[in-house]
């Protein structure tokens, strides 16, 4: 009977590495594909540029919806005041009047007295997801039609207004992202979210990429997109109540038939140092987000925990040669993944410095998946809500 159950145990563990194998080769292909693409639209943009195309630049209205202080807060907003770029406009939003980010932006105010940054305070709340409220009461204060959102803790390039603005130019274009780097604190759990960031999140976004012919979602590193097109989907009301906003921007987006351009441009965020409590209840809530969001996709993730599977065959089987064998060719092609993605795509010089950390961040993956599917609680800069059909409801403290 034991060995009847040991012989199942290592047959679904092979079927597991091979599936995960599979994955693996196709964020390699995906990667691949990326790379070729970037560069041929770096020298399109260079050509462009010789040809004096910058004088044709669209006006940009960037907005930062805020709420707390982020690692190195103010060089990453000073460095979207540095922007080789002839018009723009940045305007910060806040809930709280004595939220700590405002003095950042005072700050902002004064080094670049040239440049027109606003605050914006909205103590209205029009729904639970206050970013989005935030966003939708700063609107009224933008004066142009192309409008940029990121994140409070991105860094981006002087160079990045130009290059994630240049795909707009294309009517059937209706939204352009970017994918981003973790820069890691001093923390252990720092360090597995930027791992994870560099080499699983963003390689599973290429693959989807690759795999459904393009993205319908956006990430929150960036979205920019067209004001008629924000107006066409109902504007920031109509998804004040998700989680997710940045993917359902992008996908109601794709749903007016346009498409969704994920930019060569790589952005940065610096990560806090988190704790190992506060690691686990901001990966649980990404990983109830996603669950919710795109639950085919989100439970298919099991056939892509290669080291779990493989370690499985490797338990199941006794130590087996043949089993030890699968783990070996299951952590290179893993290690494969995660430089080809993290170093060569998204130029993270980290991922070498702690890549042998990448075994104990997917398993801690795997156990961050498995608690994903026992709720609906989220946790969000330390406010509870509940989590439904991508809504949420706040909880009591």
């Amino acid at each position: 009977m034991m060995h009847s159950i040991l012989r199942t145990i290592q047959i679904v563990a092979v079927f597991g590495t091979v599936s995960s194998s599979i994955y693996y080769l196709l964020c390699l292909w995906s990667a691949a594909s990326f790379l070729r693409e970037r560069r041929a639209a770096n020298e399109a943009f260079t050509e462009r540029r010789g040809a004096g195309a910058s004088q044709d630049l669209a006006p940009v209205s960037i907005l930062k919806p805020l709420k707390g202080t982020d690692p190195e807060i103010y060089e990453s907003f000073r460095s979207h005041c540095l922007q080789d770029y002839s018009e723009y406009e940045i305007i910060f939003g806040v809930n709280d009047p004595n939220d700590p980010a405002i003095d950042s932006v005072k700050e902002l105010q004064r080094e670049f007295p040239d440049r027109r940054i606003q605050l914006v305070v909205s103590p209205k709340i029009l729904g639970a997801n206050v970013k989005v409220s935030n966003l939708a009461q700063m609107l009224g204060e933008a004066r142009y039609d192309l409008l940029i959102i990121n994140d409070s803790d991105i860094r981006v390039q002087p160079d990045y207004l130009r290059r994630v603005t240049a795909p707009l130019a294309d009517s059937r274009v209706g939204l352009v992202t970017c994918l981003y780097r973790g820069v890691a604190g001093a923390s252990l759990g720092s360090q597995l979210e930027a791992l994870g960031i560099s080499t699983d999140f963003c390689a599973s976004v290429l693959a989807a990429r690759q795999v459904e012919r393009g993205i319908r979602f956006g990430l929150g590193s960036t979205l920019a997109f067209r004001r008629a097109e924000l107006e066409k989907i109902g504007g920031f009301a109509s998804f004040v109540d998700y989680l997710a906003d940045d993917y359902e921007l992008g996908k109601r987006i794709a749903g007016l038939g346009l498409s969704v351009k994920l930019s060569e441009v790589v952005v940065e965020t610096y990560l806090p140092s988190y704790g190992l409590r506060e690691f686990f209840a901001h990966q649980l809530r990404w990983a109830r987000g996603v669950r919710d969001a795109r639950a085919g996709g989100y439970f298919g993730l099991v056939f892509t925990f290669g080291l779990l599977w493989a370690l499985l065959a490797v338990a199941a089987s006794g130590g087996a040669l043949w089993a030890c064998c699968v783990l070996l060719f299951t952590l290179l092609i893993r290690l494969a993944v995660g430089l080809s993605v993290g170093w060569s795509v998204l130029e993270d010089r980290q991922v070498l410095k702690y890549a042998w950390l990448i075994p104990l961040r997917d398993l801690v993956a795997v156990v961050v998946w498995i608690a994903s599917l026992g709720g609906h609680s989220v946790t969000w800069r330390g406010d509870r809500f509940k989590l439904k059909k991508g809504k949420l409801t706040r909880m009591a403290p």
